[in-house]
């Protein structure tokens, strides 16, 4: 961990700012305005942000991308992606929970099924969510891991307050639970889901002492759940 120089104590406060407004930027950009140009908006925030963290003189290991504890995340992220199929798989083995996979968007031909798993997700969700909310963002905060873990995680959960607006109507299982919410009600459950999802993986990136455990989990989680949910709607 880099120690809070003088650079990084000036630096810190208006390097977090900017970080914030742009990634309330991009989400509204691509969540609203530009959907179609969301991959390639987010993989160049998520290089912008990690700019903006070297600028303010954070090491790589200070936004868990250090060269060193690589092969320990590449195994913690690995238990995280076993833990995935076997709930996944008992998800889909069980007609009480099958029902949760039964989501619209995963309609589509193989090409659709494998832009999404292997293009979309990686590149428009996963990289961007854990460069900024496991890695940049709660080395900016600073201050112990549970300072550091619930702003990223908290932020997080803001993160998802656009793309929660029209999953009922995709999501048979959430439409049949939440229909009668309404918007305001799905955000806020969806900003409190997301909330405890990033203090997980926050602590997958502890465990491993590298971003590359939470980025393992977080890819296994959505993947994954794309093939499951094509396999059943299809």
């Amino acid at each position: 961990m880099t120690t809070a120089t003088p650079t990084i104590m000036r630096r810190r406060v208006p390097t977090l700012a900017l970080t914030v407004v742009l990634l309330v930027a991009v989400n509204v950009l691509t969540g609203v305005v530009w959907p179609e140009w969301a991959v390639p908006a987010k993989v160049l925030t998520a290089a912008l942000l990690l700019l903006l963290a070297r600028w303010c003189g954070l090491g790589w290991a200070d936004v868990g991308l250090g060269r060193r504890g690589v092969g320990r995340g590449l195994r913690v992220g690995a238990v995280a992606v076993a833990i995935v199929v076997v709930v996944y798989g008992l998800g889909l083995l069980i007609p009480a929970t099958r029902t949760a996979f039964e989501d619209s968007r995963a309609a589509g031909g193989v090409a659709a099924l494998l832009y999404a798993a292997l293009i979309r997700i990686p590149l428009g969700t996963v990289l961007i969510e854990e460069i900024a909310f496991r890695g940049v963002l709660p080395a900016l905060v600073g201050g112990s891991w549970w300072r550091g873990t619930l702003w990223s995680s908290a932020l997080f959960g803001l993160w998802h307050i656009v793309p929660s607006l029209g999953l009922s109507s995709a999501n048979a299982a959430v439409g049949a639970t939440l229909g009668g919410w309404g918007d305001v009600g799905r955000a806020a459950l969806a900003v409190l889901a997301t909330f405890g999802a990033g203090i997980l993986l926050c602590w997958w990136r502890r465990w491993g002492g590298h971003l590359v455990s939470p980025v393992l989990a977080h890819l296994a989680t959505n993947s994954l759940g794309v093939v499951a949910a094509w396999w059943v709607v299809g």
